[in-house]
């Protein structure tokens, strides 16, 4: 299974990136082609401009830019692992420019199409870590994100979700309990017991 990785942190040893290396390892240990990376804060890319190219005369994005290759990666994979933390109440702009550039993906007629996106079926890890400890805050944020991009070809999507985690108590001290789920996500999304 190849797995591509888009980091939307702009802090690269951050809680969501420190969730996604377990993730990696683990779905690595697990027979998991894990080299995909992308740490969306090092490219210069621009979010969709709505020219609606990719449903006028193209099949894809026609935006020339560091996400194109991101792009061909994703469309290439058999599971995206997105990971980003909380900020402002929603995930980081860096995510949500690559997010907003899938747009690229949907076919013409997407809106009444009972197959809306070019996208061969996909499977997601979404990671998502945030300072405030109470879970009920920003729990609107993978039920919005999960719709969509099940719509875009990601059906089968797990969640990973750490809370009361920030700079100063970064996750990778806090607790071995909150790295398994990163662990258990993995599992889940290759088809592999845990204990295996």
């Amino acid at each position: 299974m190849n797995v591509v990785t888009l980091l939307g942190s702009p802090r690269p040893q951050g809680n969501s990136a420190a969730l996604a290396r377990r993730f990696l390892q683990t779905a690595a240990g697990l027979g998991a082609d894990t080299s995909s990376v992308y740490e969306l804060n090092r490219l210069h890319y621009r979010g969709c401009q709505a020219c609606y190219a990719c449903k006028t005369g193209s099949e894809r994005c026609v935006i020339k830019d560091d996400l194109a290759a991101v792009l061909a990666a994703v469309e290439a994979a058999d599971a995206v692992v997105l990971a980003t933390p909380v900020y402002y109440g929603d995930i980081t702009s860096q995510l949500k420019g690559f997010i907003d550039r899938l747009f690229g993906f949907l076919v013409p007629d997407f809106h009444t199409n009972p197959r809306p996106s070019r996208l061969a079926p996909k499977k997601l890890a979404f990671i998502l870590t945030q300072g405030n400890p109470d879970p009920a805050l920003f729990a609107d944020i993978f039920p919005r994100y999960g719709a969509f991009l099940g719509r875009m070809g990601f059906a089968d999507r797990r969640l990973v979700r750490v809370c009361g985690v920030g700079p100063g108590c970064p996750a990778e001290t806090v607790a071995e309990p909150l790295l398994r789920q990163a662990d258990e996500a993995a599992h889940s999304l290759l088809g592999v017991p845990a204990g295996r």
